[in-house]
């Protein structure tokens, strides 16, 4: 085992680090921002991407290997290429992997590729153009669902469509994304949707991983294909023949803590060891401050102590998420 390699105080060893390069985004999303565009971060407290690429540097030398690029939207910051094709090179970090909206998708596969770059996060709440611009505030579905598929052409694997469901707004699309699996080649997975501190829908809105799967099993029974590899947020399973898969991430109905591998770097310069508790540790002043990188390790280690064992417990009081756009959630 690598020497230093950072562990919370529950055991758990913390090898995956989200970074969100931006709190910008593109959509204007029901479950995640609905607020005013003004109270975006100034860009000066935004951090550079030299600072981010210089805390996975340290990061990797305490055995962080796994790193997934979010936001807001990733692809609204200017040459977030550069930042990719950067992350890739850093010794030691052998997954490197993008969430994103897909609007802005199409004009970045090429370099994506080139970078090396082979697993995708697309969110998708909606098959139909009039209610998903109910949902995200934008007319762009045509777009988004195109670039989807062009990535499925170009080799991406896994591309993965994640659906956040919501009762009577989208739940009765559920069928119908499943069936997406029985002949694409993509996951599709059914996110349970996460009450926000700050913005969030009504919560009889809310629905659960048993109702969801109900309305998935319409097509035939699901065949499990692994569980839940690991410290994996997903279930996943496929239809028998299917050329892709199923997934139900159930933060509310079935967490999974107990093998949680994350720390969260936000665009501001925070390091979250979970995306349920207010608690971080700024790591932005002591970049900013000259500090060395022995003590840029000892504040990655302090915000994995500071990683709660679930999610309630006297640790982190139960809080929910804040504003989505500016964790990375």
């Amino acid at each position: 085992m690598k020497q230093g390699m950072i562990r919370d105080s529950f055991g758990r060893h913390l090898n995956y680090l989200r970074i969100s390069v931006t709190d910008r985004c593109n959509l204007n999303c029901l479950y995640c921002r609905r607020w005013d565009f003004s109270e975006y971060f100034p860009s000066s407290e935004i951090l550079s991407y030299e600072e981010m690429l210089r805390v996975v540097r340290v990061g990797a030398r305490l055995g962080i290997n796994k790193v997934r690029v979010t936001g807001g939207e990733p692809f609204v910051r200017k040459d977030v290429d550069y930042f990719l094709e950067q992350l890739v090179r850093i010794d030691g970090i052998k997954d490197v992997s993008v969430t994103t909206n897909g609007v802005f998708l199409g004009e970045h596969l090429e370099k994506l590729r080139a970078a090396g770059i082979k697993r995708l996060n697309i969110s998708l709440d909606s098959l139909k153009s009039d209610k998903y611009r109910l949902i995200t505030g934008r007319d762009v579905f045509d777009r988004v669902w195109n670039n989807i598929m062009a990535a499925v052409g170009a080799g991406f694997e896994p591309v993965k469509v994640n659906v956040v469901v919501m009762r009577d707004t989208n739940d009765d699309e559920i069928s119908d994304f499943a069936a997406l699996t029985l002949k694409l080649p993509i996951h599709v997975r059914f996110i349970e949707y996460m009450p926000s501190s700050r913005y969030h829908l009504d919560q009889s809105r809310q629905m659960l991983t048993p109702d969801i799967m109900a309305r998935v099993e319409k097509h035939g029974s699901l065949v499990p294909d692994g569980g839940r590899r690991g410290s994996a947020p997903a279930e996943m399973f496929r239809f028998e023949g299917a050329k892709g898969k199923v997934g139900f991430i159930s933060p509310i109905s079935a967490h999974f803590c107990s093998s949680c591998n994350r720390l969260r770097l936000t665009a501001d310069g925070k390091l979250r060891p979970c995306l349920f508790s207010d608690c971080f540790v700024d790591v932005k002043a002591p970049l900013r401050s000259g500090m060395t990188d022995s003590d840029i390790e000892t504040i990655l280690k302090l915000a994995a102590i500071k990683k709660p064992k679930g999610l309630v417990d006297d640790t982190n009081g139960a809080m929910m998420p804040g504003v989505m756009s500016a964790i990375g959630g």
